[in-house]
């Protein structure tokens, strides 16, 4: 991500107070503290998200986001002592609401799949620009997964690897026909209001639907079911054969 100059300079710690009630509250990790400071200072500049503290390491982190528990946390994969990954699931616990974006360079499959088993809703690597990332802010404050372009496809061609390897389609576990029909189309990338839309049923309703799928499944994410269902060659999502 190319960074201005002008905007490196890193503040560790509780940052500017939020700039009214609706901003979105953002804490950053990452142990490049030239980056650090500039992502911040680029994000500082959207009216509508506030960053609220940043942290060089996994465990001040923890500490950070269970202190203020923000809205979202970007979060490098690759750190000293302690990795993005490993703090996720700890950063999970102490504050369920957070959501959690990698922002990383890494552009391992491994990574991207233990990132979303640890409870992450986004991928990003650190080419996007700053406008893809305050984007990337936004759709995940809204309740929204996602994987950078690039990614997907590698995660894809990865999965359809596994799907030529063993042909078999597993069971489905005991979801209801419309919990898959839900699914199906968070698999198109639909959010709930537009799931709701869709099937002529309230947005609350398609959240429910979405919860008692995680739980059955065990999983911790929209998109962690999603790559599930794909990697285990359910009907009506993405295969092999797909575009």
């Amino acid at each position: 991500m190319a960074v201005n100059a002008t905007y490196l300079s890193h503040r560790s710690g509780p940052q500017r107070p939020i700039e009214g009630p609706d901003a979105i509250r953002v804490v950053i990790v990452d142990d490049n503290e030239l980056f650090l400071g500039g992502l911040g200072m680029l994000l500082e500049l959207e009216d509508d998200i506030a960053v609220i503290g940043t942290a060089g390491n996994g465990s001040a982190a923890a500490g950070l986001v269970a202190a203020t528990a923000p809205d979202v946390v970007l979060m490098d994969v690759r750190m000293p002592n302690r990795s993005g990954i490993e703090t996720c699931q700890t950063i999970k616990d102490a504050a369920p609401s957070s959501r959690i974006i990698m922002l990383t360079a890494s552009d391992e499959e491994a990574d991207v799949l233990e990132a979303v088993k640890s409870g992450a809703s986004g991928y990003l690597l650190k080419d996007s620009s700053i406008d893809e990332v305050a984007s990337a802010v936004r759709l995940v404050a809204e309740g929204r997964e996602l994987i950078s372009p690039s990614m997907a496809t590698k995660l894809l061609n990865e999965f359809k690897q596994v799907a030529l390897a063993d042909r078999r389609a597993a069971p489905i576990p005991e979801l209801s026909p419309r919990e898959l029909d839900v699914l199906r189309l968070v698999a198109q990338g639909l959010n709930s209001r537009e799931i709701g839309k869709q099937l002529f049923i309230s947005e609350n309703t398609v959240k429910n639907h979405v919860r008692n799928t995680l739980e059955k499944l065990r999983l911790h994410s929209r998109l962690d079911a999603v790559m599930y269902a794909i990697r285990e060659r359910w009907p009506g999502f993405p295969s092999e054969g797909s575009a």
